[in-house]
């Protein structure tokens, strides 16, 4: 017989810690956005325009992948959340059926 002990508590802390943490990297990435995917070539010759167009394409992709990373953290938090209320609500049935 296996035994899983869970705190309904921590899993509702951890959620929130994990929301607070998703929208301050959302905010980082959003303020690197515009520098990082702006950048403009430093001279005329054909090096500094594929260098530009490089850190551009990089930045871009960046984003991207940054964009489905903070939505796969969302719905960890979110499940998080949702179990830490499933999980207090079967420990308020087991106390009561206990007595």
């Amino acid at each position: 017989m296996s035994i899983m002990h869970a705190e309904p508590e921590m899993l509702a802390a951890t959620a929130g810690e994990l929301q607070s943490i998703n929208a301050a990297a959302r905010a980082g990435n959003a303020a690197a956005a515009g520098p990082t995917t702006a950048v403009v070539p430093a001279a005329a010759d054909l090096v500094s325009l594929l260098t530009a167009s490089q850190f551009v394409t990089h930045a871009q992709l960046y984003q991207a992948i940054s964009a489905e990373a903070m939505a796969v953290q969302e719905q960890l938090a979110t499940t998080l959340g949702i179990s830490a209320g499933s999980y207090a609500a079967t420990e308020a049935a087991n106390a009561a059926t206990i007595g």
